[in-house]
């Protein structure tokens, strides 16, 4: 049975048609706030599209930047972020990942933070955008820093928002899993353990009414049959987190780079399987921001002490006025 309604459902969303209206796992009703465009690649032998949002500003001061999401955010969560960038004069483009939120989930794909990469220098290239700035938050840290690897001299800068993967937890004695077991835990999601994951991690704590446009967002997708194919892709692409660190490898990282980073942020994918002694350990975000800071050359960090892991959303105009003077 999961089978053929998998099948069905990916088919279907992977040629980009609408899903049954008693699911939405294309976001089609959910608004970004500017016009989503498309980009078609072929990627592992499929014909696929890219979602993004180009945003052109009134006065523009001749660069691009290029926003990165996360695992449980879209191209429209850097709805602040956007605004903030082209007021100050920069192109936007922000891009959902292949299997993320606009984009297409393909009914087979092998997930590699290289092939991300790989998508968006496609896309990037398509668009001729050169030497962007271009700045990842959570997951979108992690593709940030192997972009920046894979494409050493087509960056101008990096910026690393609370990026994940700055420990490696397999290493450190956290358990694996299986895809099969990381789908059925995705399979439980609803808004009420969103918005609790989200208030407990991304806001350290705190709540307010406008972080409920976030909640809303992702539990669109995770509703009715159709957030079957959403829930697989999630699984698969903590998957890819989880094996395939970037940590090891950013000494050599050469573009300048500046880490945001706020402080409460506890994120530590497989830390609900670690015990709770190793549990404790993870996701110390001041201390694992200072040693990713130290071990990148030339490196900056900016530091949140009461902010979780979205400082973006969080503490918006402190944040983007830090934002827009570290890259001047």
């Amino acid at each position: 049975m999961f089978a053929s309604t998998m099948t069905r459902l990916v088919a279907t969303i992977a040629l980009g048609f609408a899903a049954p209206a008693i699911a939405d796992p294309m976001l089609a009703d959910f608004s970004y706030g500017w016009p989503v465009k498309r980009h078609s690649l072929v990627s592992q032998g499929e014909a696929m599209e890219m979602a993004y949002i180009d945003v052109q500003p009134a006065r523009p001061n001749g660069r691009t930047a290029v926003l990165l999401h996360g695992k449980n955010f879209c191209a429209g969560s850097w709805e602040a972020t956007i605004r903030s960038l082209s007021d100050a004069g920069y192109r936007v483009i922000a891009p959902d990942q292949i299997g993320f939120c606009k984009s297409t989930k393909p009914a087979r794909y092998q997930y590699g933070l290289h092939t991300l990469a790989a998508n968006t220098h496609d896309l990037l290239s398509a668009l001729k955008i050169e030497k962007p700035v271009m700045i990842g938050h959570s997951m979108g840290g992690m593709l940030a820093m192997r972009y920046a690897l894979q494409y050493p001299d087509e960056l101008s800068k990096l910026v690393l928002v609370n990026p994940i993967g700055l420990e490696d937890w397999r290493a450190k004695g956290v358990p694996n899993a299986t895809v099969d077991a990381l789908y059925a835990a995705e399979r439980k999601t609803t808004r009420a353990s969103i918005k609790a994951y989200q208030q407990s991690t991304y806001y350290a704590g705190s709540w307010r009414p406008d972080y409920d446009r976030w909640v809303d967002m992702l539990a669109s997708m995770y509703e009715g049959p159709g957030g079957e194919i959403v829930a697989w892709h999630q699984a698969l692409t903590s998957d890819m987190v989880f094996n395939q660190p970037v940590i090891h490898e950013i000494e050599r990282i050469s573009v300048p780079t500046v880490l945001m980073v706020g402080e409460k942020d506890n994120t530590a994918i497989g830390k609900n399987r670690a015990d709770k002694a190793l549990a404790a350990t993870l996701g110390n975000y001041p201390r694992l921001a200072r040693e990713a800071a130290a071990r990148i050359p030339g490196a900056r960090l900016i530091s949140y002490p009461d902010y979780g892991h979205s400082p973006q959303v969080q503490a918006p105009e402190a944040f983007h006025a830090d934002l827009l003077g570290a890259i001047r």
